[in-house]
């Protein structure tokens, strides 16, 4: 059990509607400070909404908790002073430069020195030869790295980021993850919605939130071992005749292409041999008991899960 100072958010009960409609319900939440937490979840499922009642940003129909220490009911305006939140759409402005921009941050948030402030973070996010370049014509890449650099510029303690890397290439990805982690060494908490699985195992601890309700939690290796799913790789010919077959059979809960083979799970394991025995025997397919992976939970999970939009 974490102490209280070693949290950076501490929530119980949370609920919020929107026009009579549940949008989080119930939901309980630590985050120690200085870790990255992810949110995982189907579009619509309320991550976003989770995120700013986690912070302050919203008013939870029911439930209490702190964040950064602070009342999130009755001292939301404390919290916002020590929040950096990035979103998806850069939301700088296209017509200033990458240094006027940077500038621009730390003169609204009242730095005493703006023109070092800007200059050293281009140079902490390796933005240099940049500065003049108007932001609209950066490419998705290196606006992210301009929008990293502005959220932090004013040295948050909690870091948001909604889907930040929607849309940039790989590389781009891999080095704005290398940027929050060494931000996360130095003490900034950071929470994370993504859709990516690579990027939710970069995070040292995961929620899954399928419309409105937490339904796991934990590292990732805790959440895959708690999925309790039993999975078969299956490799060999003809395997989407065999996805068809065994998509909806009762013991099967989970039934995927994953590039040249198929990954078939299920919780329980005696209904998941039972489903799968009249097709061991297929001289076409080769079946391979393996571990299940983070995107086999996540697959599975959204599977079950009920839309409240329905």
């Amino acid at each position: 059990m974490a102490k209280a100072s070693d949290l950076a958010i501490d929530v119980k009960g949370l609920t919020k509607s929107f026009d009579g409609r549940v949008v989080v319900r119930d939901l309980s939440m630590q985050v120690k400070r200085g870790s990255i937490y992810g949110f995982l979840g189907p579009n619509g499922s309320g991550k976003t909404t989770t995120i700013r009642l986690l912070c302050g940003l919203l008013t939870p129909d029911s439930g209490e908790g702190t964040c950064l220490g602070y009342d999130i009911r009755t001292q939301a305006g404390e919290i916002k002073n020590h929040v950096g939140y990035m979103t998806q759409r850069f939301s700088l402005y296209q017509d200033l430069s990458v240094r006027e921009n940077l500038e621009f941050v730390a003169r609204i948030y009242g730095l005493d020195a703006p023109v070092r402030s800007a200059r050293g973070m281009i140079e902490r996010l390796g933005l240099q030869g940049r500065e003049e370049q108007l932001a609209a014509q950066l490419s998705g890449g290196w606006k992210q790295r301009l929008a990293l650099g502005a959220c932090t510029l004013p040295s948050p303690q909690l870091l948001l980021l909604d889907e930040p890397t929607a849309g940039v290439d790989p590389k781009a990805r891999r080095e704005f993850w290398n940027e929050i982690h060494a931000l996360a060494n130095e003490g900034l908490t950071v929470l994370v919605s993504t859709h990516y699985m690579d990027e939710a195992e970069r995070c040292h601890e995961i929620a899954y939130i399928a419309y409105g309700e937490l339904l796991t939690h934990g590292t990732v290796e805790q959440v895959v071992d708690q999925s309790r799913l039993v999975t078969y790789n299956v490799s060999g010919e003809d395997l989407h005749t065999l996805l068809q077959q065994l998509d909806g059979k009762s013991g099967i809960d989970m039934v995927a292409p994953f590039g040249a083979s198929l990954h078939v799970s299920g919780r329980d394991e005696k209904k998941l041999e039972a489903a799968i025995k009249p097709y061991r025997g297929d001289r076409r397919f080769v079946w391979t008991r393996s571990e299940p992976s983070l995107e086999d939970v996540f697959i599975e999970l959204m599977n079950r899960s009920k839309d409240n939009f329905q």
